[in-house]
């Protein structure tokens, strides 16, 4: 004999969800009432997601902003320090060049051949400090940018290969954005190809380097890779890089992010290089170039 009992199947679904396809709640009902007030309780409404979204746009302009500040810091201070280079700093070395060249000049001729062989030593070693204290001043100054940002890394990266003897290349993107970039946004690119491209020569021992400058729809990327030992274990972990962190606030400055991986090893214990990829985003970096744009029109008088 069939024994079993057929329950309407709302009977067991919550009167507060029978929306979804089921009876309504009963306003009648205590529990279906209770239960219905639970949960909109707990369902967030439009007006909550609205205003989660504008704090979340609050704290990344607020973001932006303080790294536009540590960046603009920074960029005072290599300022300054380019500048007490060139005329302080330069100023002396040339004044040592020349009391050098006058010792040399009033040496007796019967001096110990000692004292030739130290002059030789000291000339040869400010040669040295002068050459880095070029590089360094050229380095510090801000460049020119005039041309564009193709332009400022294509020369530098020729420098860079020159003075470094690293095979390096430049890869651009072809995006008519490029040429619209703001001051500010152009220098952010230019400053962290710098410190990456500055970074393989001091620590890759690499034979050669690659930049190349990528573009989607919402972000440019910077990657520059090398084929050199790649970063030691922890390396990123350690105190002291301003240079990393120089390039994430410049990254931060346009809504981007600074990423680093290294190759894994093979069964040499080789490493396949490191590689720095920077991401701006194209909003944030043209929004400047927008603002000047609409400060200029707004500078028009208007036509009577």
């Amino acid at each position: 004999m069939d024994t079993s009992i057929v329950v309407p199947i709302t009977a067991h679904v919550p009167a507060s969800i029978a929306r979804d396809g089921f009876d309504a709640p009963n306003p009648a009902d205590p529990a279906s009432a209770a239960a219905s007030a639970s949960i909109h309780r707990h369902t967030p409404s439009s007006r909550e997601d609205s205003a989660a979204e504008r704090e979340i746009a609050r704290l990344r302009a607020r973001v932006r902003e303080l790294s536009a500040e540590l960046v603009h810091a920074q960029e005072a201070a290599c300022h300054r320090v380019a500048s007490e280079l060139h005329d302080s700093v330069g100023a002396e070395l040339t004044a040592t060049r020349f009391a050098l060249a006058g010792v040399e000049t009033w040496l007796p001729a019967d001096a110990p051949p000692q004292c030739a062989a130290a002059l030789q030593v000291a000339t040869r070693s400010l040669d040295t400090v002068c050459e880095a204290t070029r590089h360094a001043v050229a380095e510090l100054h801000t460049p020119a940018l005039e041309a564009g940002i193709v332009g400022a890394l294509s020369q530098w990266t020729g420098e860079f290969a020159a003075r470094t003897q690293l095979r390096t290349s430049f890869v651009c993107a072809a995006d008519v954005r490029l040429t619209r970039l703001p001051t500010d946004a152009a220098l952010a690119i230019f400053r962290v190809a710098q410190e990456a491209l500055n970074n393989i020569a001091k620590h890759a021992r690499a034979s050669a380097a690659d930049v190349r400058i990528e573009a989607s729809r919402r972000h440019l990327t910077l990657v520059v890779s090398d084929n050199g030992v790649g970063l030691a274990p922890g390396a990123r972990k350690r105190r002291g890089h301003f240079g990393l962190a120089g390039m994430r606030a410049r990254c931060a400055a346009f809504d981007g992010t600074v990423k680093i991986s290294t190759g894994r090893r093979d069964e040499a214990r080789q490493v396949s290089g490191t590689t720095v990829r920077a991401r701006f985003a194209w909003d944030a970096m043209l929004d400047g170039a927008m603002c000047v744009e609409r400060r200029a029109a707004s500078a028009v008088p208007l036509s009577s």
